[in-house]
């Protein structure tokens, strides 16, 4: 099992230095591809990739997002 530097060390390779292109929640079709009940924040870069909250590793259902904004503390899903 990889280390959690080893982890980092992918993760910081995968996201540094993208820009991001488009955030937006993902579409009830994109939704019923991962058959979850909810629709997570998608966030697409400009070099085609993307991100989203999963519930577990798992991927059993789209995730929460918590922030560090006082006025934003928390990016819900949708259902």
């Amino acid at each position: 099992m990889p280390t959690q530097q080893k982890w980092e060390a992918d993760i910081s390779k995968f996201l540094k230095g993208k820009t991001i292109k488009a955030v937006r929640y993902m579409s009830q079709d994109e939704k019923e591809q991962y058959m979850w009940d909810s629709r997570p924040l998608a966030i697409f870069f400009t070099d085609g990739s993307f991100i989203f909250p999963m519930a577990d590793d798992e991927g059993n259902d789209g995730g929460a997002l918590c922030t560090s904004s006082k006025e934003l503390p928390v990016i819900p899903v949708m259902w």
